[in-house]
């Protein structure tokens, strides 16, 4: 199994350490570096590659915001995720158009950050959910809202059941894993739910980006619902 590398820059020393320790006895992934300021990172990425990279904005010597963009340009394939305590719009918005591909804020992080990391790395954008829920409100306050419609063709009712639909276009396992997502599960427990391996659900999450023409998992719901695809 190929590892996912790891490095983060956190200048909280209890922070970092519970971040490190996490990711240590994470079997997916392999910590490779961990910082305290900008400088150092910054540093370090001009010389190792990295699959994944975990920001802190509020830095001693540099925003986090500017090592996002350097590290965009120093290594286009890392993804960076922010992890901070700053949950308003303005901060949100500012590591997005940075680069950012994720946005989780400290409280909690720690118990889902290793399959926050391996979502990330499958392409998804993984974001507490207070935060998710301000970018799709955003959204959603700019995108016109369409007249209302009868229900895509594309898509069959959910049965009394209550069991997932099978839409045309997505296989069984895509549509129960849609299901899920949009009931806020996270990629661990969709896979326990199923019976699956993580890698899997990811895999089924990135052919439901593709199907719906989204980069996340709060434009994925919201484009199933817009569609007909979720009740």
């Amino acid at each position: 199994m190929n590892l996912i590398t790891v490095a983060l820059v956190e200048d909280d020393v209890r922070i970092r350490d519970r971040l490190v320790q996490v990711i240590q006895q994470a079997p997916s992934l392999k910590l490779l570096f961990a910082a305290g300021t900008a400088a150092e990172v910054l540093s370090w990425l001009a010389d190792h590659a990295v699959d994944v990279l975990l920001v802190d904005l509020g830095l001693p010597d540099r925003s986090g915001l500017e090592v996002i963009r350097e590290a965009r340009l120093l290594q286009p394939s890392c993804s960076s995720m922010v992890i901070t305590m700053f949950g308003d719009e303005a901060s949100m918005l500012a590591a997005f158009e940075a680069g950012a591909r994720g946005y989780l804020l400290k409280d909690g992080t720690e118990a889902d950050l290793a399959g926050h990391v391996q979502s990330l790395h499958a392409g998804g954008s993984p974001m507490t959910p207070i935060i998710a829920r301000q970018l799709l409100a955003r959204w959603q306050a700019v995108r016109p809202v369409p007249a209302p419609t009868e229900p895509s063709p594309r898509a069959t009712a959910r049965s009394l059941s209550g069991e997932p639909s099978k839409v045309e276009g997505l296989s069984p396992r895509e549509s129960e894993v849609l299901d899920l997502v949009a009931r806020g599960f996270i990629y661990q427990e969709i896979a326990e739910r199923m019976g699956v391996s993580i890698s899997t659900v990811q895999t089924h999450v990135r052919n439901i980006y593709g199907k719906l023409g989204v980069h996340n998992k709060a434009e994925a719901v919201f484009e199933a619902r817009q569609c007909g695809l979720l009740t």
